[in-house]
C-alpha cells in the first residue's frame, strides 16, 4: 500500500466527513471527501479511487443507488457501505449490492480505517466480480444496533448469494429460528420452501418418519404414504433446531443424506432425491457432545461449515429499548388496543437486569404489560413482580460497570465527530452523583453534600448551576 491510494469518502455529515479524512491521511491514505454523490460521481467520470466509503441515507441519490451505479461502471472499485440505520435489509441490500464492506455508525474509527486498507488491498488484487442487485424480500427481520447483532447481519449478508450450510448457535431464546428465517429469506431460495424441525419436540421412534417420511404400511397406522420434510423443504431450506438433541441412528441417515442427496422413506425401497439447504441450531456445545461420543464427528463437521453465535440479551443491552418498543407495538396490534411506551426509568432498569430467557422473555414480558399495566406510560412498578424482585446483586452482576459504560460512550462520541466531551460528561456525571446523594439521604443537602465530600453551599450552587429541580430542605447555613 502506497501513498498514492485513494479513497473517496461521501456523506452528507460534515463530521463523519471530517474524521474519516483526517484519520485515513494520518494513514498516509489520499482521502477525498464529498457531500452528495452527485459529486463523486462527477468526479469519477475523470478520475478513480482504490477504495470508496459512502452513506446510505443521503439527500438526491443514496448509497445504494450509487452503489449500484458504481458496481455497473466500475466493477472493479471495492465500496464500503456505511449506515446510522442498523437494520438488517441495508446490511443485505448493501451486500447483494455487492458491497465490499458494511459498517454501521457509530463506528470505531480504527475499525473503518482497517476496513479502508482491505478494500484497497482487494483492488489491487483484481478479483473484484460483478454482482447483480437484487432486493430484499420484505418481512419482519431481526432487530438490533448492537455490534454483536450487526456481526449477525453481517453474516447473513455474506450469504445472501449461497447455498452453503449454516449452524446457529445461542441460548434458548434468542431468536435463532429467526436468524433461520433470514437466512432463507436472503437466499437464492427464497420462493421455495422454508421447513423447520424441533428435534426436542419429536419422540426419539417418531423422528426418522418426521424427517424422511415412510410408505404405506410401513407401520402400524401408515395407512397412507407420507412425505417428510426433507421431501417437503425439496429445493428450498430444512431448519433443524436443537440438532444436539438428535438420536445418534437418525444422526448417521441424516449424514448420508447430506452426503448423497437422497434418502429412503421409512419402510421405502426406491432412494428418493433432493436438493435442500440445511440450517440447523442448537443451544448445546457440540464439540463437547462429540468428546462425549453423543454426536457424530463427521456429522458435525458436515453441519459446522458456517457457524453464526446470537448473543444473549444481556450481551446487547443497547437493544433492549428498542426490543421493548418493537414488541409492546405488536402486542397492541395483536390486542387491537394503544399501544404502551416505556418511561425512561423503565427503560434503564430493563436494560440492566439479567434476562436469563433472553429476547423470548422480553417478548412475554411486554405481552403481560400490554394486557396488565394500568396506564399508558410504563412505570418500573408496572412490571411483573418476577422483575421487580430481581437482586441487586444479580443486577450488579449481569451489568458492565459504569467506567466502561462511559468509555463506550466517550468512543461512540468520538466516532461521530462530537468534540468538548467533558463540557457535555462533567455536568451529566455531577447530576447523576448529586441525585443519588440525595435520594440516599432523604433529599437532605447537608447530609448529601457530606457523603458527595462537598460543603453545603458547594451543593447548592451545583444544583442551581446545573438547573436541577430537586426535593429536599432548601434553607441555607
Amino acid at each position: 500500500m502506497t501513498t498514492a491510494d485513494k479513497v473517496w469518502i461521501v456523506d452528507d455529515d460534515r463530521s463523519i466527513r471530517w474524521v474519516l479524512e483526517k484519520a485515513l491521511m494520518q494513514e498516509g491514505l489520499d482521502a477525498t471527501a464529498f457531500e452528495d454523490a452527485q459529486s463523486l460521481l462527477a468526479k469519477l467520470q475523470k478520475d478513480k479511487p482504490h477504495a470508496i466509503i459512502t452513506d446510505i441515507r443521503m439527500p438526491g441519490i443514496d448509497g445504494l443507488t450509487l452503489l449500484a451505479k458504481i458496481r455497473m461502471e466500475h466493477p472493479d472499485v471495492p465500496v464500503i457501505v456505511m449506515t446510522a440505520h442498523s437494520d438488517l435489509d441495508s446490511a443485505v441490500s448493501s451486500y447483494q449490492g455487492g458491497a465490499f464492506e458494511y459498517l454501521p455508525k457509530p463506528f470505531d474509527v480504527d475499525e473503518a480505517i482497517s476496513l479502508a486498507k482491505r478494500a484497497i488491498a482487494h483492488h489491487h488484487e483484481q478479483h473484484q466480480t460483478s454482482t447483480p442487485l437484487l432486493s430484499a424480500t420484505k418481512g419482519v427481520d431481526i432487530i438490533g444496533e448492537s455490534p454483536a447483532m450487526q456481526e449477525v447481519f453481517r453474516a447473513i449478508g455474506r450469504l445472501s448469494h449461497s447455498h452453503i450450510t449454516v449452524l446457529i448457535n445461542g441460548e434458548s431464546g434468542t431468536g435463532k429460528e429467526l436468524v433461520a428465517h433470514a437466512l432463507h429469506r436472503h437466499s437464492p431460495r427464497t420462493s421455495r420452501p422454508f421447513i423447520a424441525l424441533n428435534m426436542a419436540a419429536i419422540p426419539k421412534d417418531l423422528m426418522e418418519s418426521e424427517l424422511f417420511g415412510h410408505e404405506k404400511g410401513a407401520f402400524t397406522g401408515a395407512t397412507q404414504l407420507r412425505q417428510g420434510r426433507f421431501e417437503q423443504a425439496n429445493h428450498g431450506s430444512l431448519f433443524l433446531d436443537e440438532i444436539g438433541d438428535m438420536p445418534l441412528d437418525t444422526q448417521t441417515r441424516l449424514l448420508r443424506v447430506l452426503a448423497d442427496g437422497e434418502f429412503y422413506r421409512v419402510g421405502g425401497h426406491i432412494p428418493v432425491k433432493v436438493d435442500v439447504r440445511i440450517i440447523a441450531a442448537t443451544h448445546q456445545n457440540l464439540e463437547r457432545l462429540v468428546a462425549e461420543g453423543k454426536f457424530r464427528e463427521d456429522l458435525y463437521h458436515r453441519l459446522n461449515v458456517i457457524r453464526i453465535h446470537i448473543p444473549r440479551l444481556r450481551d446487547r443491552r443497547e437493544d433492549v429499548p428498542m426490543l421493548a418498543q418493537h414488541f409492546l407495538a405488536r402486542a397492541a396490534k395483536e390486542l387491537n388496543v394503544e399501544p404502551k411506551v416505556l418511561r425512561l426509568e423503565t427503560s434503564t432498569f430493563l436494560q440492566q437486569l439479567p434476562w436469563p430467557g433472553n429476547v423470548r422473555q422480553l417478548e412475554n414480558t411486554c405481552r403481560w404489560l400490554t394486557v396488565m399495566a394500568s396506564g399508558r406510560e410504563i412505570l418500573p412498578s408496572d412490571l411483573p413482580p418476577e422483575l421487580q424482585q430481581v437482586s441487586s446483586h444479580e443486577i450488579v452482576r449481569s451489568v458492565q460497570t459504569w467506567e466502561q459504560g462511559l468509555a463506550e460512550w466517550a468512543r461512540k462520541e468520538l466516532a461521530n465527530g462530537s468534540k468538548l466531551l467533558l463540557e457535555q460528561a462533567l455536568p451529566n456525571f455531577e447530576r447523576v452523583m448529586i441525585t443519588a446523594a440525595l435520594n440516599h439521604t432523604g433529599g437532605r443537602r447537608r447530609d448529601a453534600a457530606e457523603v458527595l465530600g462537598w460543603g453545603r453551599n458547594t451543593l447548592t450552587r451545583k444544583i442551581k448551576e446545573l438547573k436541577m429541580e430537586v426535593a429536599g430542605d432548601e434553607e441555607e447555613d
